[in-house]
């Protein structure tokens, strides 16, 4: 038998807004990218690339909606959803490489600060924000309480910083002449490259390890567990993340004589998915007696009866 493993809650206008946010995205890229090396300003290349992070956050977006769609098979029983996680950590290799050449460029520029058409960069610039702005506006309209969606905005929110960052440096150069500017504003845009790569790299490494994802606390799931009637202990607790935006549990739960089973497991179910919004969960109940009897199994050969 195979299980459905898709998404709750999918927002119906989540695939259009993303989808309009790539297009606004990657036109801009391009045009930014062309002004960058045409007024020979750094500060312009750097947030073009940094808008190629938000190429790739978008992008995997509209990957894990479409990949989510795929049912699941005998050979792999959940499905494709884990290739979000993997592409996701492929670009955030990739983006730190972009950073640290950013940074490495930024430092030449500083020792030697270039000639720049400050003017057509303030434009091109100025421009840009619009251009972020809109993307902004289009990704707000979206289901913001799914991960991949909201990291996508802040990657645009990001991208606004740094619009903001070039047209302060294009100003500063063209009232003052002070061309290492740029280069200034070259490093502010790099950490915010670095920045989201890591933290795309470091959810990434987690989601593939099964770690714990950080808005769950297993103490707490523990105490809320044990504090449903007829529960006597709880064990062999694991939470860990299918992929981003779905979380998972599994645990083995020990009833108190005389209860009723099914009803404390539909009231462990309800209780996970309501206070924790964990959908996918895996418990297995046990009593004492099986817990008794377990322990006898285990006893060495030659053991007292």
């Amino acid at each position: 038998m195979v299980h459905d493993h898709q998404r709750a809650h999918e927002h119906p206008g989540n695939r259009k807004s993303l989808s309009l946010a790539l297009i606004v995205t990657a036109l801009w890229f391009i045009v930014e990218l062309g002004a960058g090396f045409y007024t020979n300003s750094l500060a312009l290349l750097a947030d073009a690339g940094h808008m190629l992070t938000d190429l790739a956050a978008l992008s995997l977006s509209l990957f894990a909606l479409k990949i989510a769609e795929r049912p699941a098979t005998n050979e792999k029983t959940f499905g494709y959803l884990r290739a979000e996680i993997l592409a996701a950590l492929a670009n955030g290799v990739f983006l730190v490489l972009v950073g640290l050449t950013i940074v490495y460029e930024a430092y030449q520029r500083i020792l030697v600060p270039p000639s720049i058409r400050s003017i057509p960069m303030l434009v091109v610039s100025s421009i840009g924000l619009g251009a972020n702005l809109l993307a902004a506006g289009i990704l707000s309209r979206s289901d913001l309480g799914n991960l991949n969606l909201r990291g996508a905005f802040l990657h645009v929110l990001g991208d606004i910083v740094g619009s903001v960052g070039a047209i302060c440096a294009g100003i500063i150069m063209v009232v003052w002449q002070w061309y290492p500017a740029d280069a200034v504003v070259s490093f502010v845009v790099a950490a915010l490259i670095l920045f989201s790569s890591w933290r795309l790299l470091r959810d990434s490494v987690d989601v593939l390890l099964e770690g714990t994802p950080r808005h769950l606390d297993v103490a707490t799931i523990l105490a809320d567990l044990g504090s449903i009637e007829g529960v006597r202990s709880v064990h062999d607790l694991h939470v860990w993340s299918i992929t981003s935006g779905m979380p998972a549990m599994s645990c083995h739960v020990v009833l108190r004589r005389g209860s009723d089973a099914p009803a404390v497991l539909r009231s462990l179910s309800r209780l996970l998915r309501e206070r924790h919004n964990i959908a996918h969960t895996t418990i297995q109940i046990e009593t004492d007696q099986w817990v008794a009897a377990d322990s006898l199994a285990k006893k060495p050969c030659g053991a007292g009866s």
